[in-house]
C-alpha cells in the first residue's frame, strides 16, 4: 500500500483525497501556488510544497514542478484529482518514468479516449452504440457540409479534442453551417491547439447519462451504475443525481454493460466515466442511448455514486494503484436510495453569472448533508481558478426526499460578501419539471429567468434588516448571526438603504421572511434569505441627521480602489470625484451625489472591494 501521497490539485478535491488518505493511514503532501499559500488543502495536508505563481499555467499545470515536489518530500504516488493534469497522458507517463505511482489509468488508455473521433471508432468496434454522425479524416468545408446535409439538421459540430463544453456548435440549417464551423474551429484551436471536428446528429430531447466504471491491473472491470447529469448551463453540469430517474432495470443493465465493454476496450484501470447522450423523447430506452466520450479520471460528481453504493471511490483508486484488485465484485454492488449533488459557485446569477471573488467574511453552509469544500470562513475566493465553492450532496431513501433536503440546504446557505448561486440551485431543485423528472439538457436555459429570480428585497427582508439594526442599537455588541425573536420596543425605528432606496421602519421583531438570518457590523446589516444575501446601509452613527443610504457610495462591481481623492470630514461638491475603482480592466470614477461632507470613508487606495460594498458616505449639506 502507498505510504505517502502527493495530491497534484487544489480546493475541494484535494481536501477530499486528503480525507480518505488520512483514514487509510497514508501521509499526504499538498502543492500550492502563491494564491493558495494559506488554503484549506494546504492546512489539512501533512506537508505542503510551493510550486509557483498564482496562474495555473505557472504552477498546477507545470508537471516538472509537481514531480520535483514528490521527489523532495519522498512521496511514492501522485493523485491528480480532476481538471489540471488529470487527463494529460504525457504527465502520467512522466510520473511513471520518474519511478512514482500514477493514481489513474495507464497513459495509453488516456490517449485512446483523448480524441473524440478515434474514441468513437474504438467504441463502434467494441459494440458500444454511438450517435449517428461523421468521423472522417476529410476536414474540408465542402465534405463537412455534405455530411451535415446527409445527417439532417439540426447537427452538432464538436471539436475532436474538446471538453468542458468548448468547441461545440449547434447548426439548425445548411445556410449557417460554414459560419458556425469556422467559429467552432477557432475556439477549438485556441482551447486545444487542434481545430479538427466531428459531426453528430442533434438529439432533440437529450439527457446526459453517465456510467461510473472501475478497472484494475488484474483484468477486472465493474460498473457502479449510472448518474443523470442533464441539468447543465452552457454545457457545464450544475446538478447531478444517481440513479437516473426513469431508468428501468433492463435499460440500466444494457447501458452499464456497454460501459464495461467500453472500459475493457482500452484496458482501463482506475476510476473512469463513460458518458452517454440519451434521446429521451420517449423515455429512457437502450436503443436511444449513445456513447459520447470517456472521462479518464475521477468526476466532480462522484459523491452521488458513493452515496448510493456505499463505496469510497478514492480508496478504491489508491488500492488499485497499489496493485490490489477491485475490492468488490459486480454482483456485490447494488443501488440503495437516491443521491443528488448541487455545485455551489461563487457567481452572481442576477448579473449574468459573473464570477464573484474576495474574502469569505461570513461563510456558513450548515451541518446537513455531505458538504465537499476547499474553503472555510476567512479564506479567499481567487480569480485564478474555477469558481466552485462547494458541492452540496444529500442521500435519502427516495428522490422526493432528497430534493426537499437539498433545497433546504441551498436555501439556508449564508455567504458574504462573495455572491453564490444558492438561490438558483434551490429554484432549479423545486421547479415542477425537475420534481417530476421531466429532464433534458436544455432545462436550465428554458427556465433561466425564473430560476435566477429577483434580487430585489421584499418587504419582509426590509423589515428583517430594520430588526437587526434596532437590536444592534440596543446592544452594540450584537454582531453575531441572530434570528427574529426580538423583544425590542416597537416604537424604535431605523433608516436602512439598499441600492439607493431608503426606508424608515419601526422594529416589530416578527419578520415573516422565510429562512432569514443575518448580522450587523459597521454601517451595514446583511440579511440572508432563501439562499440570497441582501446588504443594507444603516443610519449614519456619526450625526443622526442623515442616513448612510442617502449618500452611500457603493461599489458597482468587485474591483480594486486605485485612487482616493477625499478624506473623512472633507466638504465636497456635487459631481466631485471621490475615488476611482478599477474593475474588469476599466476605470470607474465614483462621484459625490450632492454637495455635502464625507462623514465615513471605508475605502483605501490599493484595497479590493466587493460589489455593493459601502466605500464612503456623503452627508448632504443643510440646504439639501
Amino acid at each position: 500500500m502507498i505510504q505517502k501521497l502527493l495530491i497534484a490539485n487544489r480546493g475541494e478535491i484535494a481536501c477530499r483525497v486528503i480525507r480518505t488518505a488520512r483514514d487509510m493511514g497514508i501521509a499526504t503532501v499538498a502543492v500550492y501556488s502563491d494564491a493558495d499559500a494559506n488554503a484549506l488543502h494546504v492546512r489539512q495536508a501533512d506537508e505542503a510544497v510551493h510550486i509557483g505563481p498564482s496562474p495555473a499555467a505557472e504552477s498546477y499545470l507545470v508537471g516538472e514542478k509537481i514531480i520535483a515536489a514528490a521527489k523532495e518530500t519522498g512521496a511514492e504516488a501522485i493523485h491528480p484529482g480532476y481538471g489540471f493534469l488529470s487527463e494529460n497522458a504525457d504527465f502520467a507517463q512522466a510520473v511513471i518514468d520518474a519511478g512514482l505511482i500514477w493514481v489513474g489509468p495507464k497513459p495509453e488508455s488516456i490517449c485512446a479516449m483523448g480524441l473524440k473521433d478515434a474514441a468513437k471508432e474504438r467504441m463502434i468496434a467494441a459494440g458500444v452504440p454511438v450517435t449517428p454522425g461523421y468521423l472522417g479524416a476529410d476536414q474540408s468545408v465542402e465534405r463537412l457540409q455534405k455530411e451535415a446535409d446527409a445527417i439532417g439538421y439540426p447537427v452538432l459540430i464538436k471539436a475532436v479534442a474538446g471538453g468542458g463544453g468548448k468547441g461545440m456548435r449547434k447548426v439548425d440549417d445548411a445556410a449557417s453551417f460554414e459560419e458556425l464551423l469556422q467559429s467552432c474551429r477557432r475556439e477549438a484551436s485556441a482551447s486545444f491547439s487542434n481545430d479538427e471536428v466531428l459531426l453528430e446528429k442533434w438529439i432533440t430531447s437529450p439527457r446526459h447519462i453517465e456510467v461510473q466504471v472501475f478497472g484494475d491491473s488484474h483484468g477486472n472491470v465493474v460498473h457502479l451504475f449510472e448518474r443523470d447529469c442533464s441539468l447543465q448551463r452552457r454545457h457545464q453540469k450544475v446538478i447531478e443525481e444517481a440513479p437516473a430517474p426513469g431508468m428501468d432495470e433492463d435499460t440500466r443493465a444494457e447501458i452499464c454493460a456497454a460501459a464495461v465493454r467500453a472500459a475493457k476496450a482500452v484496458d482501463y484501470e482506475g476510476a473512469g466515466t463513460i458518458e452517454f447522450i440519451a434521446d429521451a423523447s420517449e423515455g429512457l430506452r437502450a436503443d436511444r442511448i449513445f456513447f459520447m466520450e470517456m472521462n479518464t479520471r475521477l468526476q466532480v460528481e462522484h459523491p452521488v455514486t458513493e452515496e448510493i453504493t456505499g463505496v469510497d471511490l478514492v480508496e478504491w483508486q489508491l488500492r488499485v494503484a497499489s496493485g490490489e484488485p477491485i475490492p468488490m465484485k459486480q454482483e456485490e454492488l447494488s443501488i440503495d436510495g437516491h443521491a443528488i449533488e448541487a455545485r455551489l459557485y461563487a457567481e452572481d446569477p442576477a448579473s449574468g453569472f459573473l464570477p464573484s471573488t474576495g474574502k469569505l467574511e461570513h461563510f456558513d453552509l450548515g451541518s446537513e448533508g455531505r458538504i465537499e469544500t476547499g474553503v472555510a470562513e476567512g479564506d479567499m475566493i481567487s480569480p485564478h481558478y474555477d469558481p466552485m465553492v462547494a458541492k452540496l450532496v444529500v442521500w435519502e431513501d427516495t428522490r422526493e426526499e432528497a430534493i426537499e433536503t437539498l433545497a433546504d440546504i441551498a436555501e439556508s446557505i449564508e455567504v458574504w460578501p462573495v455572491r453564490t448561486n444558492a438561490f438558483f440551485l434551490a429554484s432549479a431543485l423545486l421547479e415542477d419539471d425537475f420534481v417530476e423528472a421531466k429532464l433534458d439538457t436544455g432545462f436550465i436555459e428554458r427556465k433561466l429567468d425564473r430560476l435566477i429570480g429577483d434580487d430585489t428585497p421584499n418587504d419582509a427582508i426590509w423589515q428583517a434588516a430594520a430588526d437587526f439594526a434596532v437590536l444592534d442599537k440596543i446592544d452594540e455588541g450584537a454582531t453575531a448571526a441572530i434570528g427574529f425573536r426580538l423583544n425590542a420596543d416597537p416604537r424604535i425605528s431605523v433608516t436602512v438603504s439598499h441600492k439607493g432606496e431608503s426606508r424608515t421602519l419601526s422594529v416589530t421583531g416578527e419578520s415573516d421572511a422565510a429562512h432569514a438570518t443575518g448580522f450587523v457590523e459597521d454601517a451595514r446589516a446583511v440579511v440572508f434569505a432563501d439562499g440570497q444575501s441582501f446588504d443594507f446601509a444603516l443610519e449614519s452613527r456619526g450625526s443622526g441627521a442623515a442616513t448612510a443610504g442617502d449618500g452611500a457610495i457603493l461599489a458597482p462591481m468587485p474591483g480594486k480602489v486605485i485612487a482616493v481623492d477625499v478624506a473623512e470630514g472633507e466638504a465636497v461638491a456635487a459631481g466631485q470625484r471621490l475615488m476611482v475603482l478599477e474593475a474588469m480592466k476599466m476605470e470607474h470614477a465614483l462621484t459625490a451625489p450632492f454637495d455635502g461632507t464625507v462623514t465615513e470613508l471605508a475605502a483605501s487606495e490599493g484595497g479590493q472591494v466587493q460589489v455593493e460594498a459601502v466605500l464612503c458616505v456623503v452627508e448632504p449639506a443643510a440646504d439639501e
